[in-house]
């Protein structure tokens, strides 16, 4: 993900800044996804395994990453909490 994008990228949700999702963490998310575990808010099953993602700076919402381009849509976010 390009540095300089991200810093302007913002949740259109809640306004919070975004990070790209450490790998031990999006190991986890795709350990739930495997599982059938993880659907975003519009209420989809997530079924493919993410390469990579943004979170929320409050790591409560993930927005997935295809082809290097995000996906800043509330309907395709995931809220994380789903995770516990």
């Amino acid at each position: 993900m390009n540095k300089r994008l991200l810093s302007v990228l913002c949740c259109p949700v809640t306004h919070k800044g975004l990070s790209v999702v450490r790998p031990d963490h999006l190991k986890k998310i795709n350990t739930a996804i495997s599982e059938g575990r993880l659907a975003n808010r519009d209420g989809a099953i997530l079924s493919e395994s993410l390469k990579e993602a943004l979170i929320t700076d409050d790591g409560k919402i993930m927005y997935p990453v295809n082809d290097g381009i995000p996906v800043l849509l509330e309907g395709a976010s995931v809220e994380l909490n789903q995770l516990d």
